[in-house]
């Protein structure tokens, strides 16, 4: 039985474990290949300390942060408020509800693609209807100040279901009877949910919002397709900037560094997950 599982545990190292290694070697390197010679261990921590003296690292930590904190906020409030209100015994919201997992499902280039003729003013269905309405605006993703509103709008778009099914389980797990003797003691909407609904979904907010946190940091096809990490660096998230200085600039070794501290961070969050909000969840 032992070895039965040698094959999956083969392929799971191929395709995992060797990467993840190699990619740890390439960052204690300078490597890259405009330099021959470059694949040189004598200052191991010399792309390390170039990511954290630059300037545009840190200021694509920061924008990565920004954006973070701007699609959880959305996702969970939009899932939350959608949640609130399919959680109703219909066969009608049983069949709405159907038709918000469509964005999840899409391929994320597809949606970026949708987001793409949304954005362009010249076949935007949107600046169209504001043109009509005599309300004109420029291009929201050519614009410093909201291009990263609008990734974040689609960003919001394609994965507030997550939150919103997420939460939806949650409510639908609340006891009936304390939500039918707080109405009867006269508890208005907002009081039966503040003060009975919300405590048995917390849990699950926390998880919820901590795994959409992880997720958020994989918005790359959406940069890559909407603005390109403009402009003027607006939107130049932590990946996408290591992924310019990977395959625009040939800096292999800086970008693994940048690619590794990438992967330290989403590890530190899967620890808070295990630890904080998953077990609140769990022990609901």
């Amino acid at each position: 039985m032992r070895w039965g599982l040698a094959p999956s545990l083969l392929v799971l190292a191929l395709v995992t474990a060797v990467p993840a290694v190699w990619l740890i070697i390439v960052s204690l390197t300078p490597l890259s290949p405009a330099e021959p010679g470059s694949f040189d261990f004598s200052e191991p921590w010399q792309s390390y300390q170039q990511a954290f003296t630059t300037p545009e690292f840190a200021q694509s930590v920061l924008i990565q942060i920004e954006l973070s904190a701007i699609t959880v906020v959305l996702q969970v409030g939009a899932g939350l408020g959608v949640a609130l209100l399919l959680d109703k015994p219909s066969t009608l919201l049983q069949s709405v509800r159907t038709g918000f997992l469509v964005p999840m499902v899409l391929p994320p280039i597809v949606v970026a693609i949708i987001w793409k003729i949304i954005y362009i003013p010249a076949i935007s269905p949107l600046h169209r209807l504001a043109a009509a309405l005599g309300l004109p605006f420029h291009s929201l993703i050519t614009n410093a100040h909201t291009a990263i509103w609008a990734i974040a709008a689609a960003d919001t778009w394609e994965w507030f279901p997550f939150t919103m099914l997420m939460t939806l389980a949650a409510l639908q797990m609340v006891p009936k009877d304390q939500q039918e003797a707080a109405r009867l003691d006269g508890a208005g909407a907002m009081q039966l949910f503040w003060h009975v609904r919300l405590p048995y979904i917390s849990g699950t907010l926390i998880v919820v919002v901590l795994f959409r946190l992880i997720d958020s940091i994989k918005a790359f096809p959406l940069i890559y397709v909407l603005t390109d990490g403009g402009p003027g660096g607006a939107t130049e998230v932590t990946n996408y900037y290591g992924f310019v200085q990977t395959f625009n600039f040939a800096y292999w070794g800086y970008g693994s560094a940048i690619a590794v501290l990438l992967v330290a961070g989403v590890f530190v969050l899967s620890l808070l997950i295990s630890r904080t909000g998953g077990g609140m969840a769990f022990d609901e």
